[in-house]
């Protein structure tokens, strides 16, 4: 499976639906997801993430009220495609996964967020790791991802 799937972090997912540097490499990734190059991975977490960045763009006025609007209904849907469409790995929060994110944790003194998403890839053994977070790709190389810096 190494070879087809393709985590993304909430970062990543939201320059999917909100224009800024790195939308067109997301983009791309997005499109092989549909032609059936590569299946896409998150983890339910980051649902909640994207929908937060969303509104914090909102309330920052980075994002009208109409383009929030539209970002939130056109993530969900297209999740919700990915997912039937049999293109979209949706990793549940499991207590596995979250005593390995609390290794991760102490030994890079990073976000349980970060280090969830982290353990979370390694889950499905992805072959691409992509973050907007360039810390988080450091720590990310360290243990062994190929991870983009989606910048």
């Amino acid at each position: 499976m190494r070879e087809t799937v393709a985590y993304l972090d909430s970062s990543s997912i939201v320059k999917r639906y909100v224009k800024e540097p790195g939308s067109l490499l997301v983009k791309n990734v997005f499109l092989k997801a549909y032609s059936g190059e590569l299946t896409l991975a998150f983890s339910s977490w980051n649902i909640g993430e994207v929908l937060g960045a969303f509104d914090r763009s909102r309330m920052c006025n980075r994002l009208s009220e109409e383009k929030q609007t539209v970002s939130r209904r056109r993530f969900l849907v297209e999740t919700r495609r990915l997912l039937k469409l049999g293109r979209l790995l949706l990793i549940p929060v499991r207590i596995r996964i979250l005593s390995e994110a609390w290794r991760l944790i102490e030994k890079h003194h990073i976000y349980q967020a970060d280090a969830l998403q982290i353990v979370s890839a390694k889950t499905v053994n992805a072959f691409q790791f992509l973050t907007g977070d360039e810390k988080l790709h450091h720590v990310a190389e360290k243990e062994s991802l190929n991870s983009v810096h989606v910048a």
